[in-house]
């Protein structure tokens, strides 16, 4: 069975995509992505939630919130909590939801200290490096995962 409820979460700076730095990010904005994710999740019968937060603790209570809404997978992009925070690492374990790491860039080619992932080692997949066309290849992949799941 597919997942009914998803959660994609996007951390500090990816309110800037579009603007921030379009050379390495691209010109699509967070709200292009977050329209997309939405349809697409809509048209395989599930639902979909967007938050983006500058703050980790605003990050960490919305993936609290998340267990209490019965959220079925979260796709994270954790933008540059990736390499430093533990406790939004905590926090997806502690509420056992399967999720996607995704980063827009591919991380293995820029500086050496963003190759270092706190979640990583514990994501169900990890996606770099694909643009905003991650987020499409993330979801699609929470939908065919979680059927293929549910059937073992």
């Amino acid at each position: 069975m597919a997942p009914k409820n998803i959660l994609v979460l996007n951390g500090p700076n990816l309110n800037l995509l579009g603007t921030r730095e379009p050379h390495i990010y691209g010109s699509t904005t967070l709200a292009d992505i977050e329209q997309a994710a939405i349809s697409q999740a809509a048209s395989s019968g599930a639902s979909l939630s967007f938050y983006q937060t500058n703050h980790e603790g605003a990050l960490i209570d919305r993936i609290h919130a998340a267990r209490q809404e019965g959220v079925d997978a979260i796709v994270i992009n954790p933008a540059a909590f990736t390499h430093s925070s533990v406790a939004v690492r905590d926090a997806l374990l502690g509420v056992d939801i399967p999720f996607v790491e995704l980063h827009v860039t591919n991380v293995y080619k820029r500086e050496e200290w963003r190759r270092k992932s706190y979640f990583s080692d514990k994501a169900e997949a990890v996606i770099c490096g694909l643009g905003p066309f991650g987020y499409k290849a993330a979801i699609e992949f929470v939908l065919d995962h979680m059927k293929e799941r549910a059937k073992l």
